[in-house]
């Protein structure tokens, strides 16, 4: 990964992970109804800088500019995530897992998920 997103170019990632490509306007709504209030030129600028960045590639065809996600999202909240975990957690998986689990708020759903993917890692 070249650089770390900031929060708000995470949030514009997020958007575009979601929906796929996009215009700036779309994006903006988005982050509008989702978020918080963005004005749309705050939107159009940073988009360009991540473009600028390669986060973003930015598609000039047509006579609306497209955006895609430029970085992939499985790579980039794996890295994110690695870093958390090494910076609140000492890097200890469990530590993480433990606190999760203990915050009462993991539903039976959750713990069932969470059951199958220790047996299936049990498995391999």
């Amino acid at each position: 990964m070249q650089s770390e997103p900031t929060k708000s170019e995470l949030e514009i990632l997020q958007v575009l992970w979601q929906f796929g490509p996009s215009t700036v306007r779309f994006v903006n709504d988005t982050l509008n109804e989702q978020k918080r209030a963005v004005q749309y030129t705050s939107t159009l600028k940073l988009m360009q800088i991540m473009a600028e960045k390669e986060m973003l590639v930015t598609d000039k065809t047509q006579m609306k500019h497209i955006y895609s996600a430029a970085v992939e999202e499985k790579k980039t909240k794996g890295f994110l995530l690695e870093k958390f975990v090494d910076n609140m957690y000492n890097g200890s998986s469990s530590s993480l897992m433990m606190q999760l689990l203990g915050n009462k708020k993991t539903t039976q759903q959750e713990l069932d998920e969470i059951r199958a993917m220790l047996d299936k890692l049990d498995n391999q």
